[in-house]
């Protein structure tokens, strides 16, 4: 395990891409109980090196219902993002995350799961390529069924503070979701 860890934090496999260094930033043990996949580091987190260590973080603790230290103990969550680095700025917010890295870590790091932790797909790129022909289409019907992804997925808007608005037009999220998920993830933390 730790040999795949330490190939996955030496790639540079997209360096003529990204507009800086590789910095892949990820967190994982073979026993985690939940596993996040998310987009790709934030500016913020390629320069600490710390998953989810931004307001986006903040705010999925909180959806979450976790403290920092149970976040990043490995042996609860694992953090794979479908871009291992920071793809530069766009337009309207972050680039969209590179594909190699899912192509070339995914299944490799998915393998060496001891077991089948609880996976939330968060943001629509994760959601695609995990629900596959079962994505409704869009996130927003996607995480509004999220009941029918369970027990193995569990569909989440990304928690950037540039998607307040969505989650003001989509009360429902508050209301129904977020109580669920935070019944599911302390389940299987107090575990």
């Amino acid at each position: 395990m730790s040999e795949l860890v330490d190939e996955i934090l030496a790639c540079t496999f997209c360096s003529g891409i990204l507009p800086h260094e590789p910095r892949p930033v990820f967190q994982f043990d073979k026993n985690a109980k939940i596993l996040i996949i998310g987009q790709a580091p934030g500016r913020r987190v390629h320069e600490t090196g710390i998953p989810w260590n931004d307001p986006s973080g903040n705010k999925l603790r909180d959806w979450l219902g976790v403290s920092k230290e149970e976040f990043y103990n490995p042996e609860l969550f694992a953090i794979m993002p479908m871009g291992f680095c920071y793809p530069g700025k766009g337009k309207s917010g972050d680039l969209p995350p590179l594909p190699a890295c899912a192509r070339l870590w995914h299944s490799r790091l998915l393998a060496a799961l001891e077991h089948q932790p609880l996976t939330l797909l968060i943001g629509q790129y994760a959601q695609r390529h995990y629900l596959n022909s079962t994505y409704k289409g869009n996130l927003t019907d996607t995480v509004k069924s999220y009941l029918e992804y369970l027990p193995g997925y569990f569909p989440l808007p990304h928690p950037s503070p540039r998607n307040q608005n969505w989650l003001k037009v989509n009360p429902w999220f508050a209301e129904t979701v977020l109580p669920e998920l935070k019944n599911q993830v302390s389940s299987l933390i107090c575990k």
